[in-house]
């Protein structure tokens, strides 16, 4: 959109002369040809082209909330919408109707349609229906069902309700004083806690087909949901693979011994004030890799379903190429923090999880608040240094002895992989399971230190696993 352009205020071309109503002749073109917004803050003048259709797939009414944004469309679009309305101006909806989408890919959905359904009810209401979906886990759990179709069918039914009553409840909550909006959250903490103990003892089970899984992920046309639903049943079973893993098997000491050779380069450069030789796998995981205790377990799995709360439609992963709004992408990582932590009381664990899960040990690709963290500590803590690589408790990583939290670093691969495998993918060709971790390995390991590589090959072990149990592949 072009700086000289005569610019339309977005409320005169869609709303009705009394503000009540919408021109739905004007909306479909909108939609279908996917306008370019100019969206200008009212306090710092700051200026960002969006599409009319992702704004309007995140809130069918943006341009009626006020709030601290204006919205413009150019004279020439407006003129080419007027030019292309069958019906003319003058045909006005009091209410949005969302119209069957012919081809998806045309359409960001966000949410998807079921979040209207929500977003209009009271708090008491969505913490009913996270109860509602937790009583039928606690059924199936109770009864030891093994049916593969009917328990993920409940995993992914009860997660994607608990996303999007917590979309729509903290998006509610930003309009209250923090200990208000604490309080009215409450319900809505305990009972996505509660889902979360559950989802965790069926996935347990090994029950979980990932194929089952993404059939049934699909039928929501929200793709956020989609992403949040598969990185949340992902990184639970994740966690409790490694937690076998490292219970039951000799992986650490394999670990240890190949260190030298396999890893020790990688993180010598994490790590470049230590000797070599003292660069060991202690040196990674800050008081040695052990297993996951139930406490954190959970409270991780609570941070991997709300790590994308703040995630509007526009933001979409990306490998490193420059068509994309970097301060869109970091603006999800920042509005989920601050949500949390400012809006409920869910555990710290989670709120960090959410605002450090692109930090990228560091490099220039990544964001995140522990840099800035990082960077005020260092001033007033000149001496100190980060011996360690990954803490599994908080306070090492607070106290800036370790450079990454564990559950974080977790997240990075599993959020990428997703990301990248997605097969609504619309800016690049789906990859592979075998080409994800290809690129991830040369791009995320061996080009940059970006995710752990001790934690990747787990992951590859991981994903390799599940494909020797599945029959199909």
């Amino acid at each position: 959109m072009s700086e000289e352009s005569t610019l339309v205020r977005f409320a005169n071309v869609l709303s009705s002369p009394e503000g009540s109503g919408v021109n739905r002749a004007y909306l479909d073109i909108m939609l279908r040809d996917d306008v370019s917004v100019l969206c200008v803050n009212k306090g710092t003048q700051k200026k960002r082209s969006m599409p009319f259709k992702v704004l309007y797939g995140h809130n069918n009414r943006f341009w009626q909330q006020g709030g601290d944004w204006e919205y413009f469309i150019t004279e020439e679009d407006h003129a080419k919408i007027k030019a292309k309305a069958v019906t003319g101006p003058g045909i006005w909806e009091t209410e949005v109707v969302k119209r069957p989408v012919q081809d998806s890919s045309d359409t960001e959905m966000g949410y998807g349609e079921d979040y209207d359904s929500i977003a209009v009810m009271n708090t008491a209401q969505r913490v009913q229906r996270i109860d509602e979906k937790n009583q039928r886990l606690n059924e199936l759990i109770s009864t030891k069902n093994t049916d593969t179709q009917i328990v993920t069918e409940a995993l992914v039914d009860s997660t994607q309700n608990a996303a999007l009553v917590n979309h729509a409840t903290l998006l509610d909550a930003m309009h209250h004083a923090d200990d208000d909006a604490k309080k009215m959250t409450q319900g809505m903490v305990d009972s996505t806690y509660e889902m979360v103990k559950a989802s965790a003892q069926l996935i347990e089970a090994d029950i979980v087909n990932d194929e089952l899984m993404n059939t049934l992920v699909e039928k929501s046309n929200g793709t956020i949901i989609q992403h949040i639903t598969r990185v949340y049943l992902s990184g639970i079973a994740f966690l409790s693979y490694y937690n076998k893993l490292v219970l039951t098997s000799s992986t650490v000491d394999k670990l240890r011994i190949s260190f030298p050779t396999k890893y020790r380069k990688f993180y010598h450069g994490l790590l470049p004030h230590l000797s070599d030789d003292d660069v060991t796998l202690e040196r990674v995981f800050y008081k040695g890799m052990r297993a996951i205790p139930p406490n954190l377990f959970f409270s991780w799995a609570v941070g991997f379903l709300i790590h994308d709360i703040g995630k509007a439609a526009a933001v979409e992963y990306h490998e490193g190429e420059e068509a994309y709004d970097r301060e869109v992408v970091i603006e999800h990582v920042e509005l989920g923090y601050k949500s949390i932590i400012n809006k409920t009381n869910y555990p710290r664990a989670a709120a960090l999880i959410t605002g450090y899960h692109h930090e990228y040990y560091g490099d220039s690709g990544g964001y995140g608040y522990f840099r800035t963290y990082l960077e005020r500590y260092r001033k007033a803590n000149p001496s100190a240094k980060q011996n360690f690589c990954i803490s599994y408790e908080l306070e090492p990583m607070l106290n800036c002895v370790t450079l990454a939290y564990f559950p974080a670093k977790v997240l990075e691969i599993i959020d990428v992989y997703d990301s990248v495998t997605d097969p609504n993918r619309a800016y690049r060709k789906v990859m592979t399971p075998d080409e994800a971790l290809t690129m991830m390995r040369e791009e995320f390991i061996e080009k940059h230190r970006k995710i752990d590589a001790v934690l990747f090959d787990i992951f590859v072990g991981y994903i390799q696993d599940k494909q020797n149990k599945d029959p199909a592949s």
